[in-house]
């Protein structure tokens, strides 16, 4: 029985380019309109196996929402997937550049393709979806209209790349986090990160006093991320990843960081994903 996970956007978007890249070409993907939507749906044993969300690229930053939503949630980080952004330009078969007169893909995608489109004398639109511009002119076999979209994309719907990796900054990643219901989660074997979020009392040098436990134990401090604690005047928690040697290195310093933190909860502990 194969894997069924939630992702963000429709069949051929990144969010699946990412739960293949995790789970293998056969998981079945559940397509959601909204991150919400991903979440509510990886927590329920009936509809998933869980679920694929994007959390931050390494050009736009953090989608701070996403944060949110995995902290009000049952899920844990199992895994994680670095996806380099590739985007093509897609035609049906047959269509020759000349024939070209408007490009259809999502704004995001669009700016992204800026300096190639701007060589060009097309009409550029605007529309929902990278993945769902390609499915729409596979199913009105446009001749005069490209899209812009993943390779996948143009696997599922019978497009051709007319050309490829268009987009202008070429080292352009975004992180996805895999999560599972808490009930479920396996330890993961050799795990060297894990995603930790905590809060202090706030006095003078009580964050520093974390930071140091966390470096004084030899662990790298990857990302540090600050929100506002709802209901309070001004006070934060913070989301930490941290990188390390072994588990054992891990839950030394997490025992050291309790008697520094008033709160803290472990989203996940997991291996560290590869940017190919």
């Amino acid at each position: 029985m194969a894997t069924k996970v939630s992702i963000q956007g429709y069949e051929g978007s990144f969010h699946q380019v990412a739960a293949q890249q995790y789970f293998g070409k056969d998981v079945e993907v559940i397509a959601c309109a909204t991150f919400r939507e991903v979440v509510k749906i990886a927590a329920n044993k009936k509809e998933s196996n869980g679920g694929v969300m994007a959390i931050e690229n390494s050009i736009a930053g953090s989608i701070l929402p996403n944060y949110t939503l995995l902290q009000k949630s049952n899920l844990k980080v199992v895994g994680e997937v670095y996806l380099q952004i590739r985007q093509h330009l897609l035609v049906n078969p047959g269509v020759k550049f000349e024939d070209i007169r408007e490009v259809h893909s999502h704004p995001i995608a669009i700016l992204q393709c800026m300096d190639y489109l701007d060589k060009h004398n097309w009409k550029l639109v605007e529309t929902e979806d990278t993945a769902l511009s390609a499915k729409h002119i596979h199913q009105h076999k446009s001749k005069h209209i490209a899209g812009i979209a993943s390779k996948l994309a143009a696997e599922l719907f019978q497009l051709e790349v007319i050309a490829p990796n268009i987009h202008t900054m070429k080292n352009n990643y975004t992180r996805f986090l895999v999560l599972q219901r808490e009930d479920e989660a396996q330890t993961v074997p050799d795990a060297n990160k894990a995603s930790v979020n905590f809060h202090t009392d706030h006095s003078r040098g009580s964050l520093a006093r974390v930071l140091t436990t966390i470096a004084d134990g030899g662990i790298n401090l990857s990302k540090l991320q600050s929100f506002p604690i709802p209901g309070t005047e001004w006070k934060y928690s913070f989301h930490a990843d941290m990188e390390f040697d072994s588990l054992d290195q891990f839950e030394s310093v997490l025992g050291k960081m309790k008697k520094v933190t008033e709160d803290m909860k472990v989203y996940g502990v997991y291996k560290k994903g590869k940017t190919i």
